[in-house]
């Protein structure tokens, strides 16, 4: 479980294409440190699975399933990338409650500078509509944000100098892909009320 709060912007080092897989190497002197086999680390909102770690840099296998729902095929020796490590149980959770299980991918349509911050507006897949609220929470490429506006096929989000300058979102422009990951909490809620279960009856309550 992430926080979407980036802990580094790190390097891809290399990409080796295996068969329907891929191996990354990316450099990541922070999240490496005390990493080992078997760690969990998010790349651009992706959770990978650190195969080995060496002189500030870690391996991770992708396969096909996620290289198709992520942006994360796209990438290549030079591509910059946000690195979180894993929440801490009992620490602060500075985001909100991430995954780093992308839902689908979205682009980049305009950004619009300012004096203080910058409002960047994100194609929205049809599939992920329902569940982007203004003011509600989502996940683009691994940074929690909150979302200031919401229509049916975009969205958009303000970034502040910080974000700008710690994350690839500083580096990203119109036509550029990003990951997106909903807020979990939501699905969650559309299932059971699917299913026909009101989420906020306390068992045994009459209905």
């Amino acid at each position: 479980m992430f926080t979407g709060i980036v802990e580094e912007l790190g390097e891809v080092t290399a990409v080796e294409q295996l068969a329907e897989a891929s191996r990354f190497r990316l450099r990541g002197p922070l999240v490496t440190e005390g990493a080992k086999h078997g760690d969990s680390i998010a790349v651009n909102g992706v959770c990978l699975t650190v195969v080995e770690t060496a002189d500030g840099q870690f391996t991770a296998d992708v396969m096909q399933e996620t290289l198709n729902r992520s942006g994360l095929g796209a990438l290549a020796k030079g591509s910059r990338v946000n690195l979180e490590r894993p929440m801490a149980l009992g620490g602060r959770l500075g985001g909100h409650l991430v995954q780093g299980h992308v839902d689908g991918t979205g682009e980049i349509i305009s950004r619009t500078p300012s004096e203080h911050w910058e409002i960047v507006k994100v194609a929205l897949p049809a599939n992920l509509s329902r569940y982007v609220v203004e003011k509600g929470s989502i996940t683009v490429d691994g940074v929690s944000l909150t979302v200031v506006e919401a229509a049916a096929d975009w969205f958009t989000v303000s970034l502040i100098p910080t974000t700008l300058a710690l994350t690839t979102l500083g580096l990203k422009q119109p036509g550029d892909p990003v990951n997106l990951e909903v807020d979990v909490l939501a699905k969650y809620v559309e299932r059971l009320l699917a299913a026909g279960v009101d989420p906020l009856r306390t068992e045994g309550e009459a209905k």
